[in-house]
Order: structure tokens, then sequence, then C-alpha cells
């Protein structure tokens, strides 16, 4: 099997570390604890937050910060069961119970953020001056951002009631319909199936991205319906909140002004043409007379074929890292020895990657399913950048813990960069050197311009379902073109089967907008990588700071120390010129 030869297949999670199992006698006692303490502080609360002292807001802060850690961590061990298991009706089963006992217990507690929020400016002003409540000054600071988009206390209610049939119960059945389907003539899965993308044979590739495609077709009333449900309950819910424009929920929360959104998506799709550059290079380098989408990913001659075993994976990481700060080393080799990570391709098992800081008691837990390649090491050294960082943010509370998108995003692709840099510095052949660069060109690619097309794809069918209604298939697949023909220009050929390859990602139903965030993470990596390398020991201690912060603070004052100033489109382009400078160099 794969995994044997991997030395996978017993790289898997311990999840008794959360719960020994749906049936643990602890989960039972912490789910009544969960019903017990919430009630216990809707009778004392509710309707008294405007009467409390600093001290007594505290307690109240406290009691709900250790509740809702507590249901973190049910909900976390009920997701993380899942996750392996899509096709597991008992796994799927309790996820659901878990998510319905969640509505129930925040019904209870529904009150202090609505009561928060009403309360005048000067009096939520004096507590939150007060030295009693430093440590929660930025958390509930920021509860107040949302006050000008809460509605009355039974209309909150009534969508937590009804929440566990909404949005999440969409995303659970776009995982079992991914987690079914079997591609192709060999009934393989999707990872597998993307991996032959990578493929140097020329057909396997091509074969790949046809087997894709039907088997994406043969589920696409089903996807475009979950797609059109989901843009659906964005619609009513912004509508309801008074959001003007589909993307402002998302930048509200990760703490950025649209000005910052809008200067950066207009940066990078300011600067396609490094992209298109690329890829008639490539088109050259691999000797053919039209680049096709199935060969966007193809490696390029002198990149050898290989397969890392798990043990050679964890060790390039981990040398990577420690050439940094022994400290990350450290913390992501527990990962690694601990049973925090699961690695193998298993059937059910839910496509793609993963980090889940899970909460402060326990520790975060990694999700990959990992075949072997230079890629999967780049993910597996991504998803450990937010280990480390969920890792040594947790110091902080539950509360404070959780990072924006954006910067959780920062940590990963900081983790890549380590690991691209270890890796070149080991090469000698120039020919190797070149293609290996190339790969890492790539993967910017992928997470810079790529993640800004499917940007501007999500503000097409955003707005087009707000102003037009239900989307079919073919509208979906018409936008899917039209922005990634735009990113790539005349350089790479995208057929018509191209246009369904929307309906495979998960970002656009679970969270969206939230991909712009990728972008936003590498051009500060590239920003913050060239500062490392001007003062590397002066670096360190800072950013592994900045991780330690977690979410204390808004973005532009973490990076404060940093002297980045976010909302200049200088600082952009200088992201964006050393992704041109490394292609130059190719070139």
């Amino acid at each position: 099997m794969k995994n044997d030869s991997l030395e996978t297949a017993e790289v898997v999670w311990k999840l008794a570390d959360l719960y020994a199992g749906p049936n643990d006698d602890k989960l039972k006692e912490d789910i009544k604890s969960c019903e017990k303490n919430a009630a216990r502080l809707n009778e004392e609360y509710d309707g008294k937050i405007a009467q409390l002292s600093p001290s007594e807001l505290l307690k109240l802060t406290t009691s709900l910060e250790d509740l809702e850690s507590l249901l973190g961590r049910i909900s976390t061990f009920a997701f993380l069961n899942f996750a392996t298991r899509t096709k597991n009706p008992a796994a799927s089963a309790f996820l659901q119970k878990i998510k319905e006992f969640n509505s129930r217990v925040s019904r209870e507690t529904v009150f202090f953020e609505l009561e928060w929020n009403q309360l005048a400016e000067e009096k939520a002003g004096d507590l939150l001056a007060a030295n009693e409540l430093g440590h929660y000054r930025h958390y509930l600071a920021g509860l107040r951002r949302y006050a000008p988009h809460q509605l009355s206390r039974p209309e909150e209610t009534l969508l937590l009631e009804k929440a566990p049939v909404g949005r999440g119960s969409w995303n659970n059945l776009f995982d079992k319909v991914m987690g079914h389907l079997k591609f192709g003539k060999e009934q393989r899965s999707e990872e597998e199936v993307l991996t032959d993308l990578y493929s140097a044979a020329r057909e396997i590739r091509a074969q790949a991205a046809r087997d894709l495609t039907d088997g994406l077709n043969s589920q696409l009333h089903i996807l475009a319906h979950i797609f059109n449900t989901i843009l659906a309950d964005k619609m009513i819910d912004d509508r309801l909140r008074k959001y003007e424009a589909w993307l402002d929920a998302m930048n509200l929360y990760n703490e950025l002004d649209n000005s910052t959104v809008v200067t950066l998506i207009d940066e990078v799709t300011g600067r396609y043409d490094i992209v298109q550059r690329y890829y008639e290079l490539k088109k050259d380098l691999l000797g053919l007379t039209e680049l096709a989408d199935y060969d966007r990913y193809a490696p390029l001659p002198h990149l050898p074929e290989i397969k890392i075993p798990w043990s050679e994976c964890r060790r390039m990481v981990l040398n990577s890292f420690n050439d940094f700060s022994p400290e990350m080393a450290e913390i992501a080799a527990g990962f690694f020895d601990k049973g925090w990570i699961h690695a193998p391709l298993i059937d059910g098992k839910r496509g793609g990657a993963f980090a889940h800081p899970c909460v402060p008691e326990v520790h975060p837990y990694i999700m990959v399913n990992y075949s072997g390649t230079l890629r999967d090491v780049s993910t597996v050294a991504h998803e450990l950048g937010h280990g480390v960082h969920q890792y040594l943010a947790a110091k902080q509370g539950y509360y404070n813990s959780s990072t924006t998108l954006v910067l959780a995003e920062t940590a990963s692709v900081f983790a890549e960069l380590l690991l691209f840099r270890t890796q070149l510095a080991t090469l000698e052949d120039e020919k190797q050197k070149k293609a290996f660069t190339c790969q890492k060109l790539e993967s910017i690619f992928a997470t810079v311009f790529r993640q800004v097309a499917m940007n501007r794809f999500e503000e097409l069918i955003h707005n087009e379902r707000r102003a037009e209604g239900e989307l079919s298939a073919e509208h979906f697949s018409g936008h899917w073109l039209a922005t990634q023909r735009r990113m790539f220009g005349d350089s790479v050929t995208l057929g018509d089967d191209y246009g369904v390859w929307w309906s495979y990602i998960p970002h656009f139903i679970s969270t969206p907008g939230y991909v712009y965030s990728y972008a936003f993470g590498e051009l500060l990596v590239l920003a913050l990588y060239n500062l490392y390398l001007h003062d590397r020991q002066g670096f360190v201690p800072k950013y592994l700071e900045l991780l330690s912060r977690g979410g204390s603070a808004d973005p532009y004052k973490l990076l404060r120390p940093f002297a980045i100033d976010l909302n200049s489109p200088e600082f952009w382009r200088g992201g964006l010129k050393v992704i041109d400078d490394m292609l130059a160099d190719i070139e």
C-alpha cells in the first residue's frame, strides 16, 4: 500500500487528548457542564450588563471564556472525528448532534454580546479603560465593531436556533459528496487525481484532468445547488446585518479597512503580467507549442520525481525550522512525535489540508493527505507554520489566541519559505536550482495571483446572485473561466472542461471571502523575510513575539514593530517586485 511505503500508515492523530470517543463519560460530563453553566450565567447576568463594575465584568468574561473553550473542545472533537470519516454515518450524526447542542447553549449566552454592544460609548469606554479588563480589552472592543450589524435579541436567538441546519449543514453535504466521489476507471479519490496533475507524463496529466472533470460533472447539479444556497444564505445574512458589500463581513472579521483589501487586490491584478511571462517561459522549457490547463503544474526538466517517505519529510521540515529558530523546530517536533498529525491517504477522508487550533488547554491538530511529493512536504511545512503559531498563541487564552485569517496565513507561508530556502541551499546543480525555483514560483503564484483571481470569481458570483437570482452551473463556469483567463492571458489555454473546476474548492462555501488572505500572507512574508535577511539575530525574537501575541491586537498594531504600512501601494509592490525578480533571474 502507498501509505506503507510512505511510512504514513500509523501517522494518525490521537483524539484521545480530547476525548476517548463519542461515548466517553468525560465528554458527557462536559456537555452537561456546558448546559448547566450557560443556564447559570443567563440567570445571573441576563439584563444586568449595564450595571456591572469592571471586576464583575471581568468575572463574567472569564466565565464565558471558560464555557466557550469547553464548547470548542467538544466541537473540535466532533469535527476531527468526522474529517477522516466523511462516509461514516455515526460520525456524521455525532457532528450534527454537537452542532445542535452548540446552538442550544449559545442561545443561553447570546444576551452578553447584545447587551454589551448596546452600552453607550462613554460607559463602554470607562469599562474598557479599567485596569482589571486589560487582558480582554481588545476582545471586548472587537465585539463592539459588530454593533451596527447586530439584530434584535429575538432575531439573534432565532438565527442561533436555525444555525444547525444552515450554512454548516451545507458544508457537511459538500464534504460528504466529495468524500464519496470517485474519479476515473480506477475509482480514485480527489487527492490521488489532483496529484497526477503534477506528473511528468503529459498523458497522465491529461487523463487526470479528464477524470476530475467527469467526476465533478457527475455531481455538478448538487454542487451548483450547494453553492447557490451558500450564496443566498450570505446574501440574506448581509442584508439583515446591513453589510453594504459581500466582502465587508470578512474584512471586519480580519480587522482590516476595506481600503487595505482594495489596495492589495488592485496591486496584484495589476501584475498579472508576471504570471503570463512565466507560463510563456514554461511552455518553452517544456518544449510545447501550447500550454494546456493540465500542463500548469508539470514538473520542469531536472526536477526529480521522487517519493519522499514521512521520516525524510520530518527531517527536511524540522531542519529548515531549526536553522531559523530552534524553539520553532522543537515545537514542530511535538506534532510529529505526539500524535498531533493525521497524514495517510484513506477512503472517506476529507481532501486538502488544515491546522485546527483546538483549544489552549489541549494543542492544535494537523491534517494532510500525504502522497510523498515535494509539494506535499511544502504542505506539511505550511500547516506546521499554522500549528506553531497556534501553539505559541495559546498562552493568550481562548479569546485572544484566535488570529485573523490574514496573519494566520503569514505564519504558514513563512514556514514554506524557510523550507524552500533550506532545500535550495542543498542543491549544487544549476539546472536543478532553476527547476526548483520555478516550482517555488508556481507555489507563490498559487498563493498570490490564483487566490486573488478566485477572489474576483467570488465577487462576480456573489454580486450576480444578489442581482439576478440563482445561478446555473454554466454561469459559475463562465465566471470561473473569465477570471482565470484574465490572469493567464494567452499563456495558458483553458479548455471548456476546466470551467467546472470551481466546484471542488471548499473555501468558497466554508468561508466566503477567505481567499485573499493567502495573497496578503504571501506578500507580507516576502517583506518580512527581507527584513530577516538584513537582521537575522534581531528579527527572530520579534517574529516569535508576533506569533505569540495571537489575536490580542489588530494586524496594524501587531505589525507595528516591523514598520509595515498595509495601506501603502508601495508596500504591496515591494512584495510583487520580489516575485518579479525571481522570475527575471530565471529568464
